[in-house]
């Protein structure tokens, strides 16, 4: 797609993307990438699944994505990496900045005239602050539910049905999930009103949404980047505006059609313990361990 073609934005935040993972579905956001053209693009955390790097999967598509990125930062985009608890090593490099690049823990940005805070979430996650070890294993139950999935879609549109979510479906029924997400929506938004800002945006429970959330103190706008695995959507901002964007409904990106040879290539793994790196994040958020 030509340059000039490109859907020009103010902001676009993506997250949980989960590069490197069988879920990623990194050939649809290359195809979104490619339609848009934004001054600040934000990477709202999990971009890079270090967690999963011991499987030695990243093919090449996951490849294009990373060159996509590294396309708008030669071009002068601004691009803010917020570290997720899948990319939790990059914490150590807090503060790293090569021309429009930057690596941190949050953003806040004036939008307009409007305070926006932009930070991934799991520093909210309780399962992340005290059982590590338990939120990486539900990691590795998550991503086989989703090769068992991928198969499954494989099999669905060969016979011309459609995509199937198992996890999608057990988030959105099971009544201990619907209170976390719920939870954590209400604790953001919480925050946000006592510190005032008129944003608050988010990855990690992989919910997209935007809604303004009213308590006795205020209110303040929640907005959530939803996934790359699932959901398939973004956030933008354009003309004083927030919009969700869902790939399912773009049928622009749908159609570009990228020729990709799956070809897996190793990446060295690390067991490196970042305890103190969360640590220093929950300082960073005033938020007690």
């Amino acid at each position: 797609m030509k340059k000039n073609k490109r859907r020009k934005l103010d902001i676009a935040v993506i997250s949980d993307v989960h590069l490197g993972t069988f879920g990623c579905r990194a050939t649809e956001l290359n195809n979104y990438l490619k339609t848009i053209n934004p001054k600040i693009l934000i990477l709202n955390g999990d971009i890079i699944d270090i967690w999963q790097f011991n499987k030695r999967y990243f093919p090449k598509p996951h490849m294009k994505v990373i060159k996509q990125l590294m396309n708008f930062i030669t071009s002068g985009t601004k691009v803010y990496y917020i570290t997720g608890n899948h990319d939790e090593m990059l914490r150590r490099f807090k503060g790293f900045r090569l021309g429009s690049f930057e690596i941190v823990n949050k953003v806040v940005l004036n939008i307009d005239g409007k305070k926006g805070w932009f930070f991934h979430g799991d520093v909210f996650d309780v399962t992340m602050q005290h059982s590590k070890w338990l939120a990486k294993l539900g990691g590795m139950g998550y991503d086989f539910l989703i090769l068992i999935n991928t198969c499954v879609n494989w099999i669905s549109l060969k016979m011309g049905y459609g995509r199937l979510s198992f996890s999608k479906k057990i988030k959105n029924s099971v009544k201990s999930a619907i209170k976390f997400i719920n939870n954590f929506e209400t604790t953001a938004a919480d925050i946000a009103i006592d510190e005032g800002y008129n944003y608050v945006v988010c990855g990690h429970i992989h919910q997209p949404e935007i809604r303004t959330i009213e308590t006795e103190k205020g209110s303040t706008i929640y907005l959530n980047s939803g996934d790359w695995i699932e959901n398939l959507t973004a956030l933008e901002y354009k003309n004083k505006k927030w919009f969700l964007y869902e790939y399912e409904k773009d049928e622009i990106a749908k159609n570009i059609h990228l020729n990709h040879t799956i070809k897996d290539l190793e990446l060295i793994s690390s067991k490196n313990n970042n305890s103190e790196l969360f640590s220093e994040l929950l300082k960073e958020f005033n938020i007690k361990s």
